[in-house]
């Protein structure tokens, strides 16, 4: 194999299936990024809080605390087309259904967050099906560069959407965010009925009849592996503290900075681009390098972009820093998830996935309705500063137990799972 993964990933790019499947998903993850960045100016527009677009982010991410590692189970035991075409399904409706409240001129900001809720619930349940298809459609030799060529159409999305959504705000309004957001659905719903191999139910993992009816105890028992919680604790870790600085943008960029939409817009897409950015290094990165110290060192970076955002009182190194803070969370997400997918059971990889769901979009729930909180209290200013400061002394424990832990070969990983079932 290739001492970087770019020769391979071009190669893969160009086979049907998985080309098909990451441009249905660009288009799809497009329209996501238009309605995000619409939403939150949405709710600003109709007198919302910061509070309330806090509870927003909270009502879109929380679902996945109690419902993402169902969405493991249904990831490994049902057939993930299915699931994830029904789900996305119900989740269309939800920007359809702005679009027709806005044109009624009936919307309010507890309707947005109600949807909200719909959407996280959908997501929870469908995203481990999602999130598990590129290794099952890919050798696993090639996970990595799968999972680094899903991440740079998630980030050029990233940087699509906002720059659409700039347009359509200043424009026809936030009803053509939504209107792009609900067509987005269709072609990933059919890519998803066509494209993608039903799903073959294999064998339980290993262990007692009585540990197998705990529908949980396989995913509990890879989150036991030090190798693999060490991940799992830095995309926790990251997404409560760090990733609110793209939540509460619109706040920064409306309250501290007098931005309107446009500027608001710039901003997210610079963190598009640093996403990118992120990724595409990743495709040049040697696969024998130890992926733990990328992920562990870019999650630091994080950290100290918000400290600096925090401190900047200037607007137009805002994207700058927006653009790193991408960088830094791409790397350091690309290479924890790709830790966990590659050295995880096979027959498990949906309920490994859901637990890497639940460290991100946990981590985002929580840490937007404390970071709303204390938006509220200190200022939008004050509290990136706070969470950059956290988040870089947090990081640096997890990481020195993390990066001491022994490197573990695949064949243990299904060894050590077992014992600590026992």
């Amino acid at each position: 194999m290739s001492d970087t993964i770019f020769g391979e990933s071009i190669s893969l790019l160009r086979t049907r299936r998985f080309g098909t499947f990451w441009f249905a998903s660009l288009l799809s993850n497009i329209g996501t990024w238009a309605q995000q960045v619409a939403q939150p100016w949405l709710l600003l527009s109709l007198g919302a809080s910061s509070f309330l677009i806090g509870l927003d982010s909270f009502a879109l991410s929380a679902p996945v605390w109690l419902l993402t590692l169902v969405g493991g189970v249904l990831a490994d035991r049902a057939d993930r087309r299915q699931v994830i075409a029904k789900f996305q399904s119900i989740q269309m409706l939800c920007p359809t259904l702005l679009v027709i409240l806005l044109l009624a001129g009936m919307v309010r900001p507890w309707m947005i967050i109600v949807l909200s809720l719909v959407v996280g619930v959908t997501d929870a349940l469908s995203m481990p099906s999602f999130q598990s298809i590129v290794p099952s459609i890919v050798e696993r030799k090639q996970i990595a560069s799968g999972l680094a060529l899903n991440s740079t159409q998630f980030n050029l999305s990233r940087i699509l959407g906002p720059a659409i959504a700039g347009i359509l705000l200043v424009s026809v309004g936030a009803v053509g965010c939504f209107e792009v957001s609900a067509v987005s659905y269709v072609p990933f719903i059919a890519v998803a009925l066509w494209i993608l191999p039903r799903r073959v139910v294999t064998p339980a993992a290993a262990g007692t009849h009585e540990q197998r009816r705990h529908i949980f105890a396989d995913a509990l028992n890879i989150a036991r592996v030090p190798y693999l919680r060490g991940a799992l604790l830095t995309v926790f870790l990251s997404s409560l503290l760090c990733a609110q600085i793209v939540t509460f943008s619109p706040i920064l960029v409306k309250n501290a900075f007098h931005g309107d939409a446009g500027h608001f817009s710039i901003v997210v897409g610079a963190f598009g681009v640093g996403g990118l950015a992120g990724a595409i290094l990743l495709l040049f990165v040697s696969a024998r390098q130890d992926r733990r110290l990328w992920s562990s060192w870019s999650a630091g970076a994080y950290g100290l972009v918000l400290v600096l955002a925090g401190l900047n009182p200037w607007f137009w190194a805002l994207p700058v820093l927006l653009a790193a803070g991408g960088a830094a969370m791409s790397v350091s997400n690309i290479s924890a998830n790709t830790l966990v997918q590659a050295n995880s059971p096979a027959q498990l990889r949906g309920q490994s996935v859901s637990l890497y769901l639940l460290a991100m979009r946990g981590g985002l729930s929580i840490g937007s309705l404390l970071t709303g909180v204390s938006v509220s209290l200190w200022g939008v200013n004050h509290a990136l500063l706070i969470n950059g400061a956290l988040a870089m002394a947090a990081q640096g424990v997890v990481a020195h137990a993390w990066l001491r832990s022994a490197l573990p070969r695949g064949d243990e990983i299904f060894q050590t799972t077992a014992d600590a079932a026992k």
